[in-house]
Order: C-alpha cells, then sequence, then structure tokens
C-alpha cells in the first residue's frame, strides 16, 4: 500500500522520455549530468564502435572511397590515351604504381603494423603516394599535368581530416616543389618553350590556389570534428541518463518510460506483457552489518546477477532503493515466472562476503497485465505480490494472476484502506489481493 505513494511521487522528477499520461503526470524539471569521469567509458564505446559490425562496415566504405578516387584518376588517363595524348607504357606505368601500392598498404593494415604509427589510417603516406605517381604521370607524359590541379585537391581533400593543416600545407609545398623539378627537368631534355609556358601557367595557379583550397578544407574540416564531438557527446549524455549510476542497470526514469511505453504497446497489439517487482530481504540488516559501502556492493553484485541471468529482450532497472522492476515485454506469465524464479535462485546461490550473517534472497511479485488497466493498477498488483511474497516467508516468487475487471469468479481479499495512500485524484487507494503461489516450470 505504501508503495503506491511511492509510485506516483517518482513522476514529479524529471522529463521522461514519453509523453505523460493520469498514470504518469510527469513534469518538466531539467537534469544536469557530469561526465567528467566517463573518459574510459567513452574509450571503450569508441573501440566497440571501431571493432563492431558497424565500425567494420565503414571502413570498408572507407576503402572503397580511396579504391574509386583512384578508379576516377584512371579512367582519365585512360581517356587521354585514347585521344592520343598518353604513351601505352605511362598507362603500364600507372596501373603497376596503383596494383604496388595498393597490396603495400592492403600488407601494413592486414597485418596491423599501421597500430604502430601515431596516425592508425596512415591517410598521410597514402596522400603522398598519390601525389608522387600523378607527379610522375606528369614528368612521363606532360599532357597528363591538366589532371594534376583538380587530383592533387581531390587527394589532400582526402586526407585532411586525419592530416593537421599545418602538415597539408608542408604536403602542398612538397608537390610545388616536386612539380616545378618536373618542368626543370622537361625543359632541360625538350628545350621546348611553349611547353615551359604552359607548365609555368599551370605551375601558377595551382602554387595560388592549393593553399587557399587547404585553408577553406581546414576550416570546414574543424566545423565538422567540432559538431562529431558534440554530437557523440550528446549520445553519451543520453546514454548516461538512462542509467543508474551506482549499479550500471537502468534508472528510474528510464524503466518507468519504458514501462508506459511496454503498456501502449500491448493495449495497441494485444501481446502480452509481465511485470516483476524485486525486492533484497532485510536489506537494512545487511546495511548495518556491512556499512552503507557494504550495502551498495551488495546492490552492484545483486544488478550484475540479475541482468546476468534475464533474456536479451527484458529490461531491469532500479526502481529505487533495494527495489527493482524488471519488464517481460511480448511474454506471457509462464515464462516470466521462469525467469523469476531463475534470478532468486542465482541471488541465493551466489557467494556473498563473509562478512554476512546469514545468506542474501530476494522477494519477487510478478503479474500479467490486463489489458484496460493503468499502468499504476498494473504496477500496485505486482508490488502487492511482491508484500505477499515477503509476509510468506520471503525468499520466493509470488504470482498475481491476471483477472479481468468485474470477473464474478474471483475471490478478492480486502486488506483495508489507508488514508496517506491517494491517487493522483485524491482518491484513497484500497489494496486487494487475488494472488497465489505458482511453482515454476523445472
Amino acid at each position: 500500500m505504501a508503495a503506491a505513494t511511492l509510485l506516483t511521487m517518482i513522476f514529479k522528477s524529471g522529463k521522461p522520455q514519453y509523453a505523460a499520461s493520469e498514470a504518469f503526470p510527469l513534469t518538466d524539471v531539467s537534469m544536469d549530468f557530469d561526465d567528467s569521469s566517463a573518459v574510459l567509458l567513452q574509450q571503450a564505446r569508441r573501440r566497440v564502435d571501431a571493432t563492431g559490425a558497424g565500425g567494420r562496415r565503414t571502413n570498408a566504405q572507407k576503402w572503397l572511397v580511396a579504391l574509386a578516387l583512384v578508379g576516377l584518376y584512371l579512367v582519365a588517363a585512360l581517356v587521354f590515351q585514347a585521344l592520343d595524348m598518353v604513351q601505352p607504357r605511362t598507362l603500364y606505368v600507372l596501373s603497376g604504381l596503383i596494383v604496388g601500392f595498393s597490396l603495400v598498404f592492403l600488407g601494413i593494415f592486414k597485418s596491423g603494423l599501421h597500430m604502430r604509427a601515431r596516425e592508425k589510417r596512415l591517410k598521410l603516406p597514402i596522400v603522398v603516394c598519390a601525389l608522387a605517381c600523378m607527379l610522375l604521370m606528369v614528368y612521363l607524359d606532360p599532357a597528363t599535368q591538366i589532371l594534376l590541379a583538380p587530383f592533387s585537391f581531390v587527394a589532400i581533400a582526402y586526407g585532411m581530416y586525419r592530416i593537421p593543416r599545418k602538415t597539408a600545407y608542408l604536403v602542398a609545398w612538397a608537390l610545388l616543389s616536386g612539380y616545378a623539378v618536373v618542368i626543370a627537368l622537361h625543359y632541360t631534355a625538350q628545350q621546348n618553350e611553349a611547353l615551359l609556358r604552359l607548365e609555368v601557367l599551370h605551375f601558377v595557379a595551382l602554387a595560388v590556389s592549393l593553399p587557399g583550397f587547404i585553408h577553406l578544407v581546414g576550416k570546414v574540416q574543424m566545423l565538422q570534428r567540432i559538431l562529431h564531438r558534440a554530437s557523440r557527446k550528446i549520445k553519451n549524455i543520453q546514454e548516461d541518463a538512462q542509467r543508474d549510476t551506482l549499479l550500471g542497470c537502468f534508472n528510474r526514469r528510464y524503466i518507468v518510460a519504458a514501462l508506459e511505453e511496454q503498456k501502449q504497446l500491448a493495449d495497441e497489439t494485444g501481446i502480452p506483457l509481465c511485470l516483476a517487482v524485486i525486492d533484497l530481504d532485510h536489506f537494512k540488516r545487511i546495511n548495518d552489518e556491512l556499512g552503507h559501502l557494504g550495502g551498495d556492493e551488495v546492490l552492484r553484485s545483486f544488478a550484475r546477477v540479475a541482468q546476468e541471468n534475464v533474456r536479451a529482450g527484458d529490461i531491469f532497472g532500479r526502481y529505487g532503493g533495494e527495489e527493482f522492476l524488471l519488464i517481460f515485454p511480448a511474454t506471457s506469465l509462464l515464462p516470466a515466472l521462469n525467469t523469476c524464479e531463475r534470478i532468486r535462485a542465482q541471488v541465493e546461490g551466489h557467494p556473498w562476503t563473509g562478512l554476512l550473517k546469514s545468506r542474501v534472497s530476494v522477494s519477487i511479485g510478478v503479474t500479467q497485465y490486463i489489458p484496460g488497466e493503468s499502468v499504476l493498477e498494473f504496477f500496485s498488483r505486482s508490488d502487492t505480490a511482491m508484500y505477499m511474497a515477503k509476509e510468506g516467508g520471503r525468499n520466493q516468487v509470488v504470482v498475481e494472476e491476471p483477472v479481468a475487471k468485474g470477473d464474478p469468479s474471483v475471490t478478492v481479499e480486502l486488506l483495508g484502506e489507508d488514508p496517506d495512500a491517494q491517487d493522483a485524484e485524491g482518491m484513497v487507494i484500497t489494496a486487494v489481493r487475488h494472488g497465489r503461489r505458482l511453482v515454476p516450470e523445472v
């Protein structure tokens, strides 16, 4: 009965993820989160993102982008060869360089040698190799210098996200220096003033535009990095806001919002829904024996045991103090009962600290949602079953079987009225018991 009053109190703390209802008259209260100690957690999240299916897919996409850019340059060279502006031997050299460098970098990445580098994606070596190949093409066939400026922009833009801007300026300076050497070699070998004037014009155009391009791309990439960090921080804050900071399971705000959502889903689809209320037995005694820090460790151990024994689709969270909720979406009563009994047995058999004078156990009340009832009524029935488990000797699971409203075949036991337990409309809440203990399947 007192739990009904507690339930109405929790809906005054914080803005939920879902719309408020009569059962959940939630208010708008802002919350501040301190993520100063979340560096290790964020690094772990990045490692999971990089090594998971999403991370592997992203790496494959980046390889495809690099190969597509190389393919564009090769296609352009083929067009020049079709117009008799490039000799076939130049294409052979280009193809050999592309295959050779691709195999080298593929071997480096496959062997893990890139992990020793400061920039593990090796964008700088890749860009330098690409620019060197283009300069060699210009040296072998001067007509390909038409491709040098646009594809040098493409190559530098490809690496700008990982290459610092100062390093990009050094790469541009090296490219211009190499281009100047190629121009000098052409003039020394051919003494062709018309070619010299054309190459000087290309050189001046590249020297004027390339630094400006690097500056603008650097600004865009800096903005992108800022937005990416802000987006990741917001995502981490949203995830942390759903978790209990002490135990790591879902917190009260999230579990209440999830219960409201699952209730609405059950009303719309007719799928079954079960809810269990779990309470640690004699937790005050545990705090007295171990102190509050020891009690916190018992709570952490219990939360870990419970989460290891729920199914993938179940939702487990801390409701408050030593009381927890376990939501069973799309689950009938018997499978929910079996899961609850498994948790009870695992908690009873867990090797707790030797400082405890007696075992740790839990009392669990579980029931199935009755279509049309409010979330408050749904929770109250589960909570009543949990108190029945405590009154029956603790360390047990009590099932409150779902009974349609107005069913004359049901005999209920009126426990009485509590003037202090009132619902949102000021009506006195009457606790009704029509539960019974069931034996789970082995």
